[in-house]
C-alpha cells in the first residue's frame, strides 16, 4: 500500500494503483511542446482530452523549468494560469495541481480551483506554505540543485540518492513544522534537475528508498533528456522509454507519475497491475 496523499480531506491516492498526472504546459518555451498549448483555448482543449485519455490529476504550468529557462514575472504567470485552471475546475472532477515556485501564484491558482502545489523549488518561498495552511491544498517538494538557470552548469553530490533523500526528509520536517501534515505532502526527487545522466540513473534505481519517507513519491522522467542519453532518440520518439521509465519506476514505489501521454501511461498501469495483483487496478 502506497503512502496516503489528499487534499483538503480528498483523497489523491487511495488504493495501490499509481495516479496518472497529465502535463498542460501553458509556455511558449517549454522543452517538451515548444508552446503547443500556449494560450487558454488551447490549453484547455489540451487538458479537456488528457483527462479523456485517463489522467487524474492535471498540472498546469505557466513557467518553463527547463534547463536555462528565464523567470517569468508572477503577474505573466498568473495571467497564463488563472484562467486555464477556472475553466477546468469548471468542467472536470479530477484534482488540479498548478506547477509554480511562487506563493503568489499558487494563492490565485488556488483560488480559481487548484488544490494541489507542485513546486520544483521544494518550497524555497516560503510564503508557499502559508497558501497550503490556509487553503488545505496538497503540496509536492522537489529537489533541485541551483535554479533552471544553472542547475545543469556542473552538478555535484557526495551521494545523490543520500544527499537528495536528506534533503527531501529535512523538508517534509519543514513542511510539518510550518503546518501541512504529512499526508498532505509528496516528495519528488527531481530527476533532470540539477543532475547528470549517472545521478538520474542512480535515483531511478532507488526509487524504493523515498518510500522510507513515509510520503506519496513523485515521479516526473517524461522525455527528459536521460531518456535520450538511454535510447539516442530525439523528443518526439521518445513515448515508448517514458512509459516504460515510468512504470518502472511505479515497480518501485512511486504513487504518482506525471507524464505528457496520459493514455499510453493508462493502459500501462492497468496491463502491469493486473499481471502484479495492485489492489484497486480493477477499478481502473
Amino acid at each position: 500500500m502506497k503512502a496516503r496523499w489528499e487534499a483538503a480531506g480528498r483523497p489523491l491516492l487511495v488504493d495501490d494503483v499509481p495516479k496518472v498526472m497529465g502535463i498542460v504546459n501553458v509556455t511558449p518555451d517549454s522543452f517538451s511542446d515548444g508552446g503547443r498549448w500556449y494560450g487558454v483555448d488551447a490549453a484547455v482543449e489540451h487538458a479537456l482530452k488528457l483527462v479523456e485519455d485517463g489522467a487524474d490529476i492535471l498540472d498546469v504550468g505557466g513557467e518553463s523549468t527547463r534547463p536555462g529557462s528565464e523567470v517569468v514575472p508572477a503577474e505573466e504567470e498568473i495571467r497564463r494560469v488563472v484562467p486555464v485552471i477556472e475553466r477546468l475546475a469548471a468542467a472536470v472532477s479530477v484534482p488540479i495541481s498548478i506547477d509554480t515556485m511562487k506563493a503568489e501564484v499558487a494563492r490565485e491558482a488556488v483560488r480559481a480551483g487548484a488544490c494541489i502545489l507542485n513546486d520544483v523549488s521544494g518550497l524555497r518561498d516560503e510564503a508557499m506554505a502559508a497558501v497550503a495552511v490556509d487553503s488545505g491544498a496538497a503540496v509536492v517538494v522537489m529537489h533541485m540543485q541551483g535554479t533552471p538557470q544553472t542547475m545543469q552548469d556542473d552538478p555535484r553530490y557526495d551521494d545523490v540518492v543520500e544527499d537528495v533523500l536528506a534533503y527531501l526528509a529535512g523538508r517534509v520536517a519543514w513542511c510539518e513544522a510550518a503546518g501541512i501534515p504529512r499526508s498532505r505532502i509528496a516528495v519528488d526527487p527531481g530527476i533532470g534537475f540539477g543532475k547528470t545522466y549517472e545521478h538520474n540513473l542512480a535515483l531511478l534505481r532507488n526509487l524504493d528508498r523515498f518510500g522510507t519517507l513515509d510520503c506519496a513519491v513523485l515521479l516526473g522522467v517524461s522525455r527528459k533528456g536521460t531518456l535520450k542519453t538511454m535510447t539516442g532518440r530525439g523528443m518526439d520518439q521518445r513515448l515508448t522509454s517514458s512509459v516504460v521509465c515510468s512504470l518502472a519506476g511505479c515497480t518501485l514505489g512511486a504513487g504518482v507519475v506525471r507524464v505528457h501521454d496520459v493514455g499510453p501511461m493508462v493502459d500501462a498501469i492497468k496491463v502491469w497491475g493486473l499481471v502484479r495483483g495492485w489492489k484497486g487496478t480493477d477499478d481502473v
